[in-house]
């Protein structure tokens, strides 16, 4: 008897879950539907992609990490020029010389991520600019 109630239960749920699976493909078609309809001319229409949405914020947000980078590496060396010696000035300089390095290295890495999280997505390559 337990085992005719587990196998009933069992056909009940896998004819469930072809059933959500049927009804989940049909709704998402009807959102992408209204997504489009909604969709105004000058909105892009990819958000993933060479011109998409997500790779012109990454585009962005790298740019200023970058130049906030580039920007820290210069004061860091100034700092150390202008130390004067002073032990505690220059082992600040340096630490901001490291840590704008470092900035710049995880720059470099999320760009490499983001490059291959989208390629993997879109199954093509990106030229982020």
């Amino acid at each position: 008897m337990k085992k005719i109630v587990k196998l009933g239960s069992e056909i009940i749920t896998g004819i469930a879950a072809a059933f959500t699976l049927t009804a989940g493909r049909a709704m998402a078609l009807s959102v992408q539907e209204g997504a489009e309809a909604a969709r105004a001319d000058i909105m892009p229409a990819e958000l993933v992609g060479p011109d998409g949405v997500f790779t012109k914020i990454s585009n962005t947000l790298l740019l200023i990490i970058g130049v906030i980078s580039v920007v820290m590496l210069i004061y860091g060396g100034f700092r150390y020029i202008i130390s004067g010696g002073d032990n505690k000035k220059v082992t600040d300089a340096k630490n901001t010389i490291l840590y704008a390095i470092i900035g710049l290295i995880i720059s470099l890495l999320a760009y490499a991520i983001i490059n291959f999280v989208i390629a993997a997505i879109t199954g093509q390559t990106l030229d982020l600019k």
